[in-house]
């Protein structure tokens, strides 16, 4: 059956337990830390939203574990705000910062970067979409975060969820090309259960998840582009029975966008 391969594929469980599951995360990222001596920080970018909240909190809490362990001041998180000129939500990007805590804080506005890159495109004669813009974005922010990583020894780190990467909702060598993703095998439900264990701040993981790329869409809330809410993708994930024409169209979403989950093609 479709639906268990899913299942099996994003390693979702339909049962967790918030605290063990936290341990988990933090465990898989400093496993790996310690497997790659020369590793020394974790990035994340901080949008203000769920899970880059979620996943940032666990990148500082295993540093935090780390330097304690090993007596190594060297090791750091690095946390990022990249903003598309003014964000509309930038005081959950603050409040967001101040639960997490981070080590230390760059902020490197994109708009230029985004506009300067668009302009030299229109100079070939190739005159992008406002769709295509929001990738830009996301490419973008992903671009910054490895010219951090490279500077600091670092690591970048993953936001996505198991209910993004089921449907593709993510960027293709933006937001999804990242180093290494912790909370991959969470569905959206399952980190906001996460994010009460660790008494986050309710309105960063009750709002209303949404990309915000495109110009033309401000704020256009991810659930109205994808068709079905994230509970009954989150519930699909579990192993629920759901509707018939909403598994319908999860399961669409999961075909049309097969070629974001692979690595590239070769003979």
């Amino acid at each position: 059956m479709l639906q268990k391969k899913i299942i099996k594929l994003m390693k979702v469980k339909s049962v967790i337990i918030p605290k063990i599951e936290i341990q988990n995360c933090i465990n898989f990222l400093k496993k790996y830390l310690l497997q790659n001596l020369s590793l020394k920080s974790l990035i994340v970018g901080i949008s203000g939203g769920q899970d880059s909240t979620l996943t940032a909190k666990l990148c500082q809490m295993t540093i935090q574990e780390l330097r304690h362990e090993t007596n190594n001041t060297y090791y750091k998180f690095i946390a990022l705000r990249m903003p598309y000129g003014i964000q509309s939500d930038e005081q959950d990007c603050q409040d967001a910062i101040h639960f997490i805590k981070p080590d230390q804080i760059f902020n490197i506005n994109i708009k230029q970067a985004v506009l300067r890159s668009e302009k030299s495109l229109q100079k070939s004669g190739i005159i992008i979409s406002d769709y295509v813009r929001g990738n830009e974005k996301a490419r973008e922010r992903m671009k910054v975060q490895y010219s951090v990583s490279a500077m600091y020894n670092g690591l970048v780190v993953g936001t996505g969820n198991a209910a993004e990467h089921l449907t593709g909702f993510f960027t293709k060598f933006g937001d999804g090309g990242t180093d290494i993703n912790p909370i991959y095998h969470l569905n959206k439900r399952q980190g906001r259960l996460l994010l009460k264990e660790l008494n986050s701040p309710k309105h960063l993981y009750s709002k209303k998840p949404m990309a915000d790329l495109e110009d033309n869409y401000p704020q256009q809330d991810d659930e109205s582009i994808l068709g079905v809410t994230y509970n009954v993708i989150d519930s699909y994930l579990e192993g629920k029975k759901i509707d018939s024409h909403k598994q319908k169209i999860i399961e669409t979403l999961y075909f049309k966008t097969l070629h974001k989950r692979n690595l590239p093609i070769t003979q």
